[in-house]
C-alpha cells in the first residue's frame, strides 16, 4: 500500500471513520440510479443550466456595470469557466458519482477541505433555484395588468411576488419527484425552446434597431474603466450563468458513458452558450434607445424591469415581447428544474461524505430519485427566497460563492494525479499541469473582482457552515464515547490551506484597489499581480498537502472493483461468443 503523507496507511484508513460510509452502502445507494443520460441529454442539461435567467437580465446588468465592454466580460467569463471546467471533466470521468462536485475535495484532502468545498458549491447552486423563480416573476411584473405590476416594486419582489415564486419552486420540485427519465425528456424539450428563443431575440433586435453610435456615446467603450469589465464578470450574473457547466458532472451517476459524454457535454454547453450570450449582449447594446441612455445619464442609469421585453416593445416587436414573457417562465423554470435535480444529488454526495443524516442518502428504488434530499433543497430554496427577493442580490451571492467552490478543482485534479497516478482516467489532458494553476489564478481573480465587502460577506457565509462539520467530526464522536482528535489531525493539516486561502483573499480584497471596493493600499495593477501570486502559492500548498485519506482509499477500492466486474462481464461475453455454434 502506498505511504500516507500523515501517519501510516493502515492507521489513517481506520482511525477517522465518520467521514465515509462503507463501500457496500455507497454502492447500494448508487445502484438505484438509472444510467440513462447520453451526451445529448447531458449537453442539454448543461446548456439548460447556463441559459436560464442570466440571458433575460445579464445583458442589461453587465452593460450597467461595464458599458459596451460587457461584450468582453462574457468572453472572459467563458474562458474562465472553460479553463476551470477542464479540471472537473477529468475528475468527473474518474468518479462518475451523484453530486460529483461536492466529492472531489474530500477525495484529495479529507473532511475539512472537502466539506468547505461542498458547502460553497451547494450554497452557490441551491440559491440558483429561488433565483430562477424570482426572475420569472420579475419579468411577469411588466405584463400590462394591474395585479402583475404589484409583484415587483423596482428593487425586490413584493409579498404577492414571493408567493407566486413559491408556487414555481413547488413546480420545479414535483417535476423532479417522479423519475430521472421524465426529467431528461422534459429538460431536452425545454432546452431546445430556450436556445431558439434567445437566438430569435438577438436577431430580431438587431434587425429592428442597430445603433452603433451607442458604442461611442455616453463614455465610449469602457465608460467605467477596465476594472468594471472584470467586476461585471464576477457580479453581473456572468459567473452565475456559466456555472451551469457543472450540472452534467453532478448527474454523472446517471450518465451512460461518462468517460466520453461528460467532457463533451461540459465543453459544448459553454461554447454554445458563449455564442448566444455575446449575440444577446451586442443586440441589447445596439437596441437601447439613445434618449433612454441620455435620460438615465449613461449605461449605469438603465432601469428596465424586463430588459429584453421592454426593448422589444420600444421597437414595435410586440410578438417578440409576448414570446419573451412566455420564455421568462420557460427558461428560468427549465434551469430551476435542473438545479433542483442536481442539488439533490449534491446533498446525497455530502451525506456520503459523512456530514448529513443518513436519510439524505436514500434513493427511491422505483424512480431513481433521492427524494429526501429533494425535500431539503426545497426548504432551503424557500429560505433564500424569503431573504433575497431580487434577482440582482441573488446573482451577486451566487457568483462569489461559485468562485470559491471552483478553487478545489484545479488543486484536487493535480493532487489525485500525485496520490493515485494509476487510477483509470477516461479523460486525461496532457496540458493539465499547466491548465490547473492557470485555472486557480483565474478563479482567484474573479473572486477578487467581486469587490469588497461582497467578497467578505460570502466568505463569512462559508464560515457559517463550519458548525455542521464540527458536529459530525468532533461533537458526534464525543457523544458516542470516541476520541476524534488523533484521527482528525491529518484532516485539519490537509485542509489548512483552504481556510488560510479564504482568510488571505478576504484581507487582500479589503486592502486592494479602490476600483474593486478595497481601501487602496495595493496600487492599481499591482493588486492583480498580488492576487495571481497568492493563487499560485496556495495552489502548490494545496497540492502538496493532499493525502491518501480514507475517502480516497475507499473510492479507489470501489473503482477497481467496478473495473474488475466490467472485465469479468466482458470475458463472459467473449466466452459465450466462442461457444456459440457456427452460423448461429
Amino acid at each position: 500500500m502506498a505511504k500516507f503523507v500523515h501517519g501510516t496507511g493502515e492507521d489513517q484508513e481506520t482511525k477517522h471513520v465518520s467521514t465515509t460510509k462503507t463501500a457496500s452502502a455507497e454502492q447500494g445507494s448508487h445502484s438505484h440510479y438509472r444510467r440513462s443520460l447520453g451526451t445529448i441529454a447531458l449537453t442539454a442539461t448543461g446548456l439548460g443550466s447556463i441559459i436560464g435567467s442570466g440571458w433575460l437580465f445579464g445583458a442589461e446588468r453587465a452593460a450597467a456595470i461595464a458599458g459596451p465592454a460587457a461584450i468582453l466580460a462574457w468572453v472572459i467569463g467563458a474562458v474562465v469557466a472553460l479553463t476551470i471546467a477542464l479540471t472537473y471533466t477529468e475528475l468527473g470521468s474518474m468518479f462518475p458519482k451523484a453530486g460529483g462536485m461536492v466529492r472531489y475535495g474530500q477525495y484529495s484532502h479529507g473532511s475539512l477541505a472537502g466539506y468547505l468545498a461542498a458547502w460553497a458549491n451547494w450554497i452557490a447552486i441551491v440559491s440558483v433555484i429561488p433565483g430562477e423563480a424570482t426572475a420569472s416573476v420579475q419579468y411577469m411584473s411588466s405584463w400590462d395588468f394591474g395585479w402583475t405590476r404589484a409583484l415587483y416594486d423596482g428593487k425586490e419582489l413584493t409579498g404577492t411576488g414571493v408567493g407566486l415564486a413559491s408556487v414555481l419552486l413547488i413546480f420545479y420540485f414535483f417535476l423532479n419527484w417522479f423519475a430521472i427519465t421524465l426529467f431528461a425528456k422534459t429538460n431536452t424539450a425545454i432546452t431546445v425552446f430556450k436556445v431558439v428563443v434567445p437566438v430569435m431575440t438577438a436577431g430580431a433586435l438587431m434587425l429592428a434597431h442597430f445603433d452603433t453610435g451607442n458604442i461611442q456615446a455616453h463614455g465610449g467603450f469602457t465608460p467605467n474603466g477596465w476594472s468594471s469589465v472584470f467586476t461585471a464578470v464576477a457580479v453581473s450574473g456572468i459567473v452565475w450563468a456559466y456555472n451551469g457547466f457543472q450540472s452534467p458532472l453532478n448527474l454523472a451517476a446517471e450518465a451512460r458513458n461518462p468517460g466520453k459524454s461528460l467532457p463533451k457535454s461540459v465543453v459544448w454547453s459553454i461554447v454554445i452558450a458563449l455564442v448566444i450570450y455575446v449575440a444577446l449582449q451586442v443586440a441589447f447594446l445596439m437596441a437601447v434607445p439613445g434618449d433612454k441612455l441620455t435620460a438615465g445619464g449613461g449605461w449605469a442609469g438603465l432601469g428596465f424591469n424586463s430588459p429584453l421585453a421592454d426593448l422589444a416593445v420600444a421597437w414595435g416587436l410586440n410578438w417578440l415581447a409576448l414570446l419573451l414573457y412566455a420564455d421568462a417562465f420557460v427558461s428560468p423554470s427549465g434551469t430551476g428544474m435542473i438545479y433542483a435535480a442536481t442539488t439533490s444529488r449534491m446533498i446525497h454526495g455530502v451525506q456520503e461524505n459523512g456530514h448529513l443524516p443518513g436519510i439524505f442518502g436514500r434513493v427511491d428504488k422505483k424512480t431513481g430519485v433521492p427524494r429526501p434530499a429533494l425535500i431539503l433543497n426545497l426548504a432551503i430554496a424557500f429560505l433564500f427566497l424569503a431573504v433575497f427577493r431580487g434577482w440582482g442580490s441573488l446573482a451577486e451571492i451566487v457568483s462569489v460563492a461559485t468562485v470559491i467552490s471552483y478553487i478545489t478543482g484545479p488543486v484536487a485534479v493535480m493532487s489525485l494525479r500525485r496520490l493515485s497516478p494509476d487510477l483509470k482516467r477516461p479523460v486525461k489532458l496532457r496540458a493539465m499541469p499547466f491548465v490547473a494553476p492557470i485555472a486557480m489564478i483565474f478563479g482567484s481573480l474573479v473572486l477578487y473582482w467581486g469587490r469588497w465587502p461582497l467578497t467578505g460577506k460570502v466568505i463569512l457565509i462559508m464560515a457559517v457552515g463550519l458548525p455542521v462539520w464540527a458536529w459530525y467530526e468532533i461533537g458526534k464522536p464525543l457523544t458516542q464515547g470516541r476520541k476524534p482528535w488523533a484521527g482528525l489531525l491529518p484532516h485539519l493539516k490537509a485542509g489548512a490551506w483552504m481556510v488560510a486561502y479564504l482568510l488571505v483573499m478576504a484581507a487582500v480584497s479589503y486592502a486592494g484597489g479602490k476600483d474593486f471596493g478595497g481601501k487602496g493600499y495595493l496600487p492599481e495593477g499591482w493588486d492583480i499581480l498580488v492576487v495571481a501570486l497568492i493563487a499560485l502559492a496556495f495552489y502548490y500548498w494545496g497540492v502538496r498537502s493532499s493525502w491518501r485519506n480514507p475517502s480516497l482509499v475507499q473510492v479507489e477500492a470501489e473503482t477497481r472493483a467496478a473495473e474488475a466486474a466490467e472485465a469479468a462481464e466482458a470475458d463472459e461475453a467473449r466466452s459465450d461468443d466462442d461457444k456459440a455454434p457456427v452460423g448461429a
